[in-house]
C-alpha cells in the first residue's frame, strides 16, 4: 500500500504551499499523460494491447473514468496538431475541459488568438467562447409529460410489522431515484437553451399564466413568460432583500444601536460592493453572489455600528469564517440563529 505523507503535522501555510505544489505537479503529469497518449493514439499500439480504441485502453486498461478518458483522448489529439496545448496544460492555463470543447473549432489562423482568450477561463466561459464561434439555432419551445418512476417494491415479507427497520428498507427500496437537475447550455451569443422539470402545479400555473397574458404574448411562448415572471420575481426580491426603491429617502431619525440595518444603508452596501462578496485573500477577492449577508467590519459583539463605513457584503461561508476567526469555533453552533436575525441579501 502507497504511503502517503502526514499533512497535520504541516501549519497552515505549509499546507498551502504543498497544495499549491501538488497542483502543479498535477497538471505536469496529465500534460505528459496527454503527450504520451497522443504518440500511442499515433501509432495504434492500443491495438497490440488487445484493445479495439484508445477509449478502451485508458478505460479498461488505465481505469480510467469515462469522462476523464475522453478529455485526455480529445486533448492528446488536438496537441498533435498544436503542441502548444501542452505547455498551457501544464501551467494551467487552459484546462483538458477548455482544450475537449475548442478542439472541433480551432484552426491555424485561430488557434493563437483562440488559445489567449480561453486562458484562465472557466468551463462556463469557454462554452459562452464556443457559442459565439458555433452559434445554434434557438430551441423550439416544447412542454412534455415525463414518464412517471415506477415505484420497485421488496419481495421480502417483512418479520415483524412494527419494525422500524423493515419499514426503513421498504422505504428506501420504494424510493424513486432523484430528478436530474436543471440544465443551462449557450447556443449562441445572448441565447442559452434551459431546460428543467416542474411539478403538475407548476405546470398548471403555466398555463394559466399562458391564458391571462394571450392578449400580449399570443404565442404562449413559456420562455417569454418565464422572463416576465423573473422579471417580477426580482423586482420583488430587491424591493424586499435590497430595499430598492425608485424613490429612495435618507432617514433622518438617529441610528441605535441595533443589528436592523436601515434600507438607505443596504441599499448604498449593496450598491458599493457590486452584489458580490467583498472578502479578500491571497488568492484574491471572493467571486461568490449568493447567499449574501451584511458583514460587520467591526463586529456589533463590539459596538460596530450599521453603518455603510461598517458593513460590508459576504458571501455565507465568509461571514462565519471571519466570525470564527476572531470569537472562536463555538460561532458555529449558533450560525442557525444569526442568519435567522440576518438573513441572506440578493438571489440565492
Amino acid at each position: 500500500m502507497k504511503q502517503f505523507p502526514i499533512l497535520e503535522a504541516l501549519s497552515d501555510s505549509q499546507l498551502v504551499d504543498e497544495v499549491n505544489r501538488l497542483a502543479q505537479s498535477e497538471r505536469a503529469a496529465i500534460a505528459s499523460l496527454v503527450a504520451a497518449l497522443g504518440e500511442m493514439d499515433a501509432r495504434r499500439l492500443y491495438l497490440a494491447q488487445g484493445c479495439s480504441s484508445m477509449f478502451t485502453y485508458c478505460t479498461q486498461v488505465l481505469h480510467l473514468a469515462e469522462h476523464a478518458a475522453f478529455n485526455r483522448i480529445e486533448a492528446a489529439r488536438v496537441a498533435r496538431r498544436f503542441p502548444v496545448i501542452l505547455s498551457l496544460l501544464a501551467d494551467g492555463d487552459v484546462h483538458l475541459s477548455a482544450v475537449r470543447l475548442l478542439a472541433p473549432h480551432l484552426t491555424e489562423a485561430n488557434h493563437d488568438a483562440l488559445r489567449q482568450e480561453a486562458s484562465r477561463k472557466s468551463k462556463r466561459e469557454i462554452e459562452q467562447i464556443v457559442a459565439r464561434l458555433a452559434p445554434r439555432p434557438d430551441v423550439p419551445a416544447s412542454i412534455r409529460r415525463v414518464p412517471a418512476t415506477r415505484a420497485l417494491t421488496t419481495a421480502v415479507q417483512p418479520l415483524d410489522p412494527k419494525s422500524t427497520r423493515v419499514e426503513w428498507i421498504q422505504q428506501q427500496v420504494a424510493t424513486p431515484p432523484p430528478v436530474e437537475r436543471a440544465k443551462t447550455e449557450p447556443l449562441a451569443p445572448g441565447r442559452y437553451k434551459l431546460q428543467f422539470t416542474v411539478s403538475e402545479e407548476t405546470y398548471q400555473k403555466l398555463r394559466r399564466a399562458q391564458d391571462l397574458l394571450r392578449h400580449c404574448v399570443r404565442s404562449g411562448d413559456p420562455a417569454e413568460i418565464f422572463d416576465r415572471g423573473l422579471t417580477s420575481l426580482l423586482e420583488d426580491l430587491e424591493r424586499t432583500k435590497l430595499a430598492a426603491t425608485t424613490r429612495p429617502s435618507a432617514s433622518s431619525r438617529p441610528v441605535h444601536r441595533s443589528r436592523h440595518v436601515p434600507a438607505a444603508v443596504r441599499r448604498v452596501v449593496w450598491t458599493r460592493d457590486g452584489g458580490r462578496c467583498r472578502f479578500e485573500g491571497p488568492a484574491g477577492r471572493c467571486t461568490e453572489t449568493g447567499l449574501l449577508e451584511l458583514h460587520h467590519v467591526i463586529p456589533y459583539a463590539d459596538g460596530g455600528p450599521a453603518t455603510v463605513e461598517n458593513l460590508e457584503l459576504r458571501c455565507a461561508a465568509h461571514n462565519r469564517y471571519e466570525a470564527e476567526q476572531r470569537f472562536g469555533l463555538f460561532v458555529r453552533e449558533t450560525a442557525q440563529e444569526y442568519r435567522a436575525l440576518t438573513p441572506p441579501l440578493g438571489p440565492h
